[in-house]
């Protein structure tokens, strides 16, 4: 076809957002157009995932690979990913702002935290665009392949370049426990997330080149894949065996808010507020007692050479095992202190000793350690880590032996999303524990986005889990990712839950990413081979 649009071809390749889908409209309000369309499917698809679960939203993956075909330069194709992926993460990781909130004197830094990270992570969105409009956009109808295996790809990168986060990948749209959530168990969350774009984007194809016989087919196969996920989920689901173990697990959310934790005057309150509800009530008498990540408002050397240890072992019989989360310092070859956050496993056989300590091994960036130390501690983000200093990572994550109970394999708050931390290093672990202090997120849908994300490390490994927080969600996740007992945003009080027995080892927990990533190298090499015939113009209307 000829070119239509008015401006000159280096006019519109210099303009980051113009695309060629509104011909008739002035240059300036197709950009607006655009961009707002590009804001509209990163929200989409963020409202998709729980706590909103709006699946209608998914459409808005389709709408962006829509757009994408139309841009007219790769760096057009950069801005319309990456506001979409601006408007993603916004939705997805607001909550942070409220870290900022705990301390009044910090309150200004707020909108920048929430609007810096999701500009950050929006880049991984916009990098997969680029390179779509570089080498699949415009093509024949096997370029909903490259789109689907470039997104994914980019996913992938997003949880492992600098440390990573992978908050809110696109396969955890499906609520952990549910029929799609299944497939995690074979492929991963990143290969689920793969499937879902690749089943979902097949009506962009409709506005493209190609005969209406094989997008009707494309239109076709994606809705079979699409209902494919829920079947053999299913088929997953109607076959699980849940079998409880003997062992008693009590659970227990205090329901104290991070600003009150660390009052001087609240001490001694919160202490007694732990102890008294770890101690055995109604007869019921437990195996194992799990504190949340940072219990207390005290490094693990204070506490133990305190009053408060004492409390602590008046408050377990016998026989019975403590896991909580502390800060402690080590001191180093230097002369300096290390310090780590830490989950201690604290058995009382007579007297209380030390069974285990597991180091935290993914810190977080800006909240546990600060990659430009000394600049960033003028601007008071210091003052959001409790300890004079960084805190030192540990080892990669191994299970530890927990008295009374089956070996666990420990994950300190946000490594809980990132698969492949639960090793079969000394043996398959029977359960995974997961403390974390969500405190500092209140009652937004921080907490229960992060008990959805934890819940699919269950369903990869086919091991159930205990979770602690000490304002909520505190719950027992079965193998299958379904949540059981739960203590809600604000509730205080005990989870009494008998541990269920591991089911099967996964495909996944087998061989990890493996398959995701020969489906990402198939797609590519299918979409790119089939398509380098055709390619739309760039002026044709929409």
């Amino acid at each position: 076809m000829s070119q239509t649009d008015d401006s000159p071809p280096n006019e519109a390749d210099a303009d980051a957002l113009s695309v060629p889908a509104f011909p008739r409209l002035p240059e300036r309000v197709r950009r607006a157009v655009v961009g707002v369309l590009a804001l509209t499917a990163g929200l989409g698809a963020a409202v998709a995932h729980p706590p909103w679960s709006i699946w209608v939203g998914l459409l808005g993956y389709p709408l962006l690979m829509a757009l994408t075909d139309r841009a007219t330069s790769v760096r057009s194709g950069f801005w319309i990913g990456w506001i979409a992926g601006f408007g993603y993460f916004l939705v997805s990781c607001w909550w942070v702002a409220e870290a900022f909130l705990v301390n009044p004197a910090q309150a200004w830094m707020a909108p920048f935290a929430g609007s810096l990270l999701p500009a950050g992570l929006a880049l991984f969105w916009g990098g997969a665009t680029a390179v779509y409009q570089r080498y699949g956009a415009g093509r024949g109808v096997e370029r909903v392949f490259v789109f689907a295996a470039l997104f994914g790809l980019f996913e992938w990168l997003r949880g492992h370049i600098l440390t990573g986060l992978p908050w809110n990948p696109a396969g955890a749209t499906w609520a952990a426990g549910s029929a799609p959530s299944q497939i995690a168990a074979y492929v991963g969350v990143y290969g689920l997330g793969l499937l879902t774009v690749l089943g979902v984007c097949a009506p962009a194809l409709l506005a493209g080149p190609g005969r209406w016989k094989v997008k009707a087919g494309y239109l076709a196969a994606g809705t079979v894949l699409i209902t494919g996920l829920f079947i053999s989920g299913a088929a997953r689901l109607s076959g699980a065996d849940l079998r409880l173990t003997p062992t008693t697990v009590r659970i227990v959310q205090p329901d104290v808010d991070q600003q009150a934790k660390w009052e001087p005057d609240q001490f001694e309150a919160v202490v007694r507020r732990y102890v008294n509800l770890s101690a055995s009530q109604s007869g019921a008498r437990p195996d194992v007692v799990i504190w949340p990540e940072g219990a207390l408002p005290v490094t693990a050397n204070d506490a133990f050479s305190s009053w408060v240890g004492p409390s602590i072992d008046r408050a377990l019989e016998p026989g019975q095992t403590l896991v909580a989360g502390f800060s402690r310092a080590e001191a180093g070859r230097d002369g300096e202190p290390s310090y780590f956050n830490s989950l201690f496993v604290l058995h009382d056989s007579g007297q209380l000793r030390i069974a285990a300590i597991y180091d935290k091994y993914r810190l977080v960036p800006f909240g546990e350690f600060l990659p430009l130390g000394g600049v960033m501690s003028a601007t008071g983000i210091r003052s959001l880590v409790h300890v004079p200093a960084d805190f030192s990572a540990g080892p990669r994550p191994r299970p530890v032996d927990i008295p009374g109970a089956p070996r666990a394999q420990p994950l300190i708050c946000y490594e809980s999303l990132y698969p492949g931390f639960t090793s079969s290093e000394g043996g398959r672990p029977g359960w995974i524990i997961n403390i974390s202090n969500d405190a500092w997120f209140g009652r937004t849908s921080g907490p229960r986005q992060h008990l959805n994300l934890a819940a699919y490390r269950a369903i990869e490994t086919g091991l159930p889990m205990v979770r602690a927080t000490p304002t909520g969600i505190s719950a027992l996740v079965d193998p299958w990712g379904r949540v059981g007992p739960r203590l809600e945003p604000g509730e205080s009080g005990v989870l009494d839950v008998r541990l269920p027995e591991p089911a099967a080892p996964t495909l996944y927990a087998k061989i990890g990413d493996l398959p995701f990533l020969i489906f990402v190298v198939l797609l590519l090499i299918s979409g790119l081979r089939f398509n380098s015939e055709t390619r739309i113009s760039k002026s044709q209307g929409a």
